[in-house]
C-alpha cells in the first residue's frame, strides 16, 4: 500500500467515525438542530463539514502539485481552527457524554496521523507542477466520494438547522411569581428539570437541585446551582418556598421484571418520601408542591373505548397505575403537615433537545414513518413551554386554593390517535408515512411495555381548562411546527 492510499485509508476511517459521532450523539442523544442554544455550533458544523467533503472528494482522486498545496492546507488549517471553536462552544452551552468525548478523541488522534502524514506526502507533491492531477485509487475513491456526499449534505442540512434556530424567538417568559424565591428540584438533570432550572434561573430565583450527580448539573447550569446529594445536606432552618418533584427512572427500556418494576417505583417514592420528611422537619413550610405523576395513572385504554378520562376517572388495573398510585400516594403525605400539592399527570411531553418526541420523529425524518398497530391508539401529550407554564401557574396560585391535594392532566386539549400524529409529522417533515408495524411482533418484543406503544389513554385537562389556564400550543400541528421551526400545516 503506498502512502497516499494510507492517507485516504485513515480519511475513510475519519469519515466512518465522524458519521457515528454526528448520528449517534448529535441526531439520537442530543438532538442538536432542535436546541435553540445549539445554533452556533451547528454554524460550526455546517462550514467544517462541507470543508471535509471538499477534502474528501478531493484526496480521492487527486493529486495536488505545486501552488495548489496552499489551498489544500488552507482547507485543512480552517478545518483545525473550526474544531478547536467547536470544543470551546461544546464546553460552554452542553455537558459531554463520555462516549462523544472518547469519540472526538480518538477523531483527534486520527486527523493527527492523518495530517502528519499528508504533510509528509506534501513534500513530494510540492515539487510537482501546479496543477491538481488524476490519481484515482479504486474502492477507496469510491467510497470516499460517497462520504464526501454525504458529510456535504449534513453540513448543508445544518446550515439549514442553524438559520432556523437563529431566526427562532425564544418563549415567552414565564412567570414564577414576582419576587425572588427557591426552588428544591429533585430531577432537575432532566428533560423537563433542566428546562425548568433555566426559566427559573432567567426569572432572577435561586434553584436547589437534588441530584445523584452534582458535577452534572454544576457543567449544565455553569455553576449557576446549589446543589445537594441528600436532604441531610439542606438545613431545616433553610427557607425553601416551592418544592418541585421530578424525579424517577425512564420508564421504557429494559424489560419489566419484577426486580425492573420495583426499581421503577422505588426511585420515585424514595425520592418523594425523603422530600416530604425534610419539609416535616422545616421549620418554614413551603408554600406549595409541585409533584409530577403521569397519564398512566389511568391504566390502558383500548382503541375502540371513545370515554374520556379526566382527574375524577379511576385507575385500572395494570403496572403504570400501580407505579403512579404509589407515587402520588407517597406525595399526598405533605398535605398533614399543611403544605398544599398539586399533581401533575403528565401526557407525552414534546420539545426541542429531548424527551419522548426525537425517537418518534426520527423513523420519519428517515421516511420510516408509519403506524404502530392499528394507529388507533390515541396518544396525549404535551407540548414542554405548557409543562412549564402550568407549573408558573400553580406557583402564581392558579384558580385554586386550599391546603388539600389537587391533581392536574397536564395534556394538550387536541387528543390525536398514533396515526394522525404520524400523518402531522410526516407533513411538515414533507417525508412519506407508509410504513406500518404490525402490532403482534411489538407485543412480543416488548412485553408488557408494549401497552406505551400500542395502547393509549384520551386524557382530557378539564381541571386546567375550568381553572382557567390558557394553553400556549392547544394543537399538534402547531406544537410540531414550533419544536420541529417549520410552518405549521
Amino acid at each position: 500500500m503506498t502512502l497516499h492510499d494510507t492517507i485516504l485509508s485513515l480519511l475513510a476511517l475519519q469519515g466512518v467515525i465522524g458519521a457515528f459521532d454526528v448520528i449517534y450523539h448529535h441526531e439520537l442523544r442530543c438532538a442538536l438542530p432542535q436546541q435553540l442554544s445549539a445554533a452556533y455550533e451547528l454554524r460550526l458544523h455546517a462550514i467544517r463539514s462541507c470543508l471535509y467533503g471538499v477534502v474528501f472528494a478531493g484526496l480521492a482522486w487527486f493529486v495536488w502539485g505545486g501552488a495548489w498545496l496552499f489551498l489544500l492546507w488552507g482547507i485543512v488549517l480552517i478545518e483545525v481552527v473550526l474544531t478547536l471553536m467547536d470544543f470551546v462552544e461544546e464546553d460552554r452551552t452542553r455537558r459531554l457524554p463520555p462516549s462523544e468525548r472518547v469519540t472526538h478523541t480518538i477523531l483527534a488522534i486520527n486527523g493527527g496521523v492523518l495530517f502528519g502524514l499528508l504533510g509528509w506526502l506534501s513534500l513530494d507533491w510540492a515539487e510537482l507542477g501546479t496543477g491538481v492531477y488524476w490519481t484515482p485509487s479504486g474502492g477507496l475513491s469510491i467510497a470516499l466520494t460517497v462520504m464526501a456526499v454525504g458529510v456535504a449534505a449534513s453540513g448543508i442540512r445544518d446550515g439549514f438547522a442553524s438559520r432556523v434556530l437563529s431566526r427562532s424567538k425564544a418563549p415567552e417568559p414565564f412567570d414564577f411569581g414576582s419576587a425572588a424565591q427557591t426552588f428544591l428540584i429533585s430531577g432537575g438533570t432532566g428533560f423537563i428539570g433542566q428546562a425548568l432550572v433555566r426559566a427559573l434561573l432567567e426569572q432572577g430565583h435561586a434553584p436547589i437541585l437534588l441530584a445523584r450527580d452534582p458535577l452534572k448539573a454544576s457543567m449544565l447550569f455553569q455553576g449557576r446551582v446549589r446543589c445537594i446529594t441528600s436532604m441531610d445536606q439542606l438545613d431545616p432552618d433553610s427557607c425553601v418556598d416551592v418544592v418541585v418533584n421530578l424525579a424517577g427512572e425512564k420508564i421504557l427500556g429494559r424489560p419489566w421484571s419484577a426486580a425492573r418494576k420495583a426499581s421503577l417505583i422505588e426511585s420515585r417514592v424514595r425520592t418523594t418520601e425523603a422530600l416530604v420528611e425534610w419539609m416535616g422537619k422545616a421549620r418554614k413550610k413551603p408554600r406549595v408542591m409541585l409533584s409530577a405523576s403521569a397519564v398512566g395513572f389511568y391504566g390502558e385504554q383500548h382503541v375502540d373505548d371513545a370515554s374520556v378520562l379526566d382527574e375524577a376517572s379511576p385507575g385500572k388495573e395494570g403496572f403504570t397505575t400501580e407505579l403512579c398510585q404509589s407515587w402520588e400516594n407517597s406525595a399526598r403525605k405533605v398535605v398533614e403537615l399543611g403544605v398544599p400539592l398539586k399533581l401533575l399527570r403528565l401526557g407525552l411531553v414534546f420539545g426541542g433537545g429531548g424527551g419522548a418526541l426525537p425517537p418518534m420523529l426520527l423513523p420519519i425524518r428517515l421516511g420510516l414513518g408509519g403506524s404502530l398497530g392499528s394507529g388507533r391508539q390515541i396518544m396525549s401529550w404535551v407540548h414542554l413551554h405548557d409543562v412549564l407554564g402550568v407549573m408558573a401557574w400553580l406557583c402564581r396560585g392558579g384558580a385554586s386554593s386550599g391546603n388539600g391535594a389537587k391533581a392536574y392532566n397536564v395534556v394538550a386539549p387536541e387528543n390525536p390517535s398514533q396515526r394522525e400524529f404520524v400523518a402531522v409529522a410526516a407533513r411538515l417533515l414533507r417525508r412519506p408515512a407508509f410504513f406500518k408495524t404490525p402490532e403482534g411482533p411489538l407485543r412480543r418484543l416488548l412485553g408488557e411495555q408494549s401497552c406505551l406503544l400500542l395502547d393509549g389513554q384520551r386524557v382530557s385537562p378539564r381541571r386546567l381548562r375550568e381553572e382557567g389556564y390558557a394553553f400556549r400550543f392547544a394543537t399538534l400541528s402547531s406544537a410540531l411546527a414550533d419544536v420541529c421551526g417549520k410552518t405549521p400545516a
